[in-house]
């Protein structure tokens, strides 16, 4: 009888190892991942490099500058500008016709960018925002601005600097 029960212990343990060392039954878990993109739009500096007009040296002079700033962006924007008489060239009390140029070096199809607004005076410069066309896997547009001043017809300014602070909002 002692035999007998040494077997069949043996035959338990070993049989219980064997379902112990057996591999496992695979179990999975799955796990959806997320993640949002907000609209995006970044100007590569908080303000354009000093757009210095040359001298006006005679009364029908028109003379123009322009720099660029770079927008990143990953939507579709509206670039609008200032249209207060900050954005208009004053010294003192005297004035310059003052006025303002938009170009970008994407039109939107297949670079982001949009079309150029023209020459327009201070107050009347975009005036309902300039749409700027996201295009996928191009983040960003190389925004230029040009400035050009001159007298008003049939007068001439009084000598001395002039300065002016047109601001541009880029907004989704």
């Amino acid at each position: 009888m002692k035999v007998l029960a040494k077997v069949l212990l043996m035959m338990v343990l070993s049989l219980g190892a064997n379902l112990a060392m057996a591999d496992p039954d695979p179990c999975s878990a799955t796990a959806a991942v997320t993640c949002t993109v907000d609209p995006i739009i970044e100007w590569a500096a908080p303000s354009f490099a000093t757009i210095a007009i040359p001298n006006i040296t005679a009364r029908g002079d028109t003379p123009s500058a322009s720099q660029s700033l770079v927008l990143y962006t990953n939507c579709d924007l509206d670039i609008t500008a200032d249209h207060s008489t900050a954005a208009r060239l004053t010294k003192t009390t005297d004035t310059l016709v003052t006025e303002y140029k938009l170009e970008y070096d994407g039109d939107g199809d297949p670079d982001t960018g949009g079309a150029t607004v023209d020459w327009a005076e201070y107050d009347d410069f975009i005036p309902v925002g300039s749409a700027v066309t996201h295009v996928t896997l191009d983040g960003a547009v190389n925004v230029t601005l040009s400035a050009r001043a001159s007298n008003a017809t049939g007068t001439l300014a009084d000598v001395g600097n002039y300065t002016a602070t047109q601001t541009l909002t880029a907004t989704f």
